[in-house]
């Protein structure tokens, strides 16, 4: 299913790459590092993947202009034919399982198809948004899920975690919609904003971003230029 996102800068580095305001990831994990001063600083590991430019969406023809990216790599046995023909008209030729969309505001160009995102608007210092799918936490009651403070701890009350009443009289006589009741709770598309790279590693495939992210471990996160923050 493909994901969007809007922003502009749409450029390309010597070698042919093409910089977007948004590129994928996998977060790797958590760890620290200390900065000059001795201070420790929490950082989310990234590791960086190839991404391509497998289709130009123009306006004639699709109704709106954007680029998708492919990304993750497998087997070639493990990506099937459709995405295979997909990938070979775009001249890409490693294997690609994932695709997504980044629109840009200014005018695309056909000439971008096939060629690898670079990462030159995302160096050290820089302030980015982080959208990644949340950790799924399973079935949760209202304490966990929504914070509610609950009954009376002593014993004889009867009433500790469950919700309470959620009815009405007469008029309207039905719940509402969207009541906080127990379900399902975690696994949604949560965006971190403003957060700081610390570290840009092509040499060795890592980013380091200051602070926790969305999403468990070997998760996929999409990396964008910050919208709120100046850079």
């Amino acid at each position: 299913m493909a994901e969007n996102t809007s922003e502009n800068q749409v450029q390309a580095d010597a070698n042919g790459a093409v910089a977007l305001p948004s590129f994928f990831g996998v977060k790797a994990g958590m760890t620290r590092i200390f900065d000059n001063e001795g201070n420790q600083v929490p950082v989310t590991v990234v590791k960086l993947i190839s991404n391509y430019i497998a289709q130009v969406k123009t306006q004639d023809k699709d109704g709106y202009e954007a680029y998708q990216v492919a990304y993750y790599e497998k087997r070639p046995k493990l990506v099937n034919k459709p995405m295979q023909g997909h990938l070979a008209k775009a001249s890409i030729e490693k294997s690609l399982v994932r695709l997504s969309e980044v629109k840009v505001a200014e005018a695309i160009s056909s000439e971008n198809l096939g060629k690898e995102v670079s990462l030159d608007l995302f160096n050290k210092d820089t302030i980015v948004d982080i959208t990644g799918i949340s950790k799924g936490k399973g079935f949760q009651g209202v304490m966990k899920k929504f914070n509610f403070r609950g009954g009376p701890a002593a014993h004889g009350s009867h009433f500790h975690r469950r919700p309470g009443s959620i009815g009405n009289r007469a008029t309207p006589a039905r719940v509402f919609a969207e009541k906080k009741m127990p379900g399902h709770m975690g696994m949604e598309k949560t965006t971190v904003q403003n957060l700081k790279v610390v570290e840009l590693n092509l040499k060795d495939g890592y980013m380091l971003i200051k602070g926790s992210v969305p999403g468990a471990k070997n998760g996929f996160l999409r990396i964008s230029t910050a919208i709120k923050k100046a850079q």
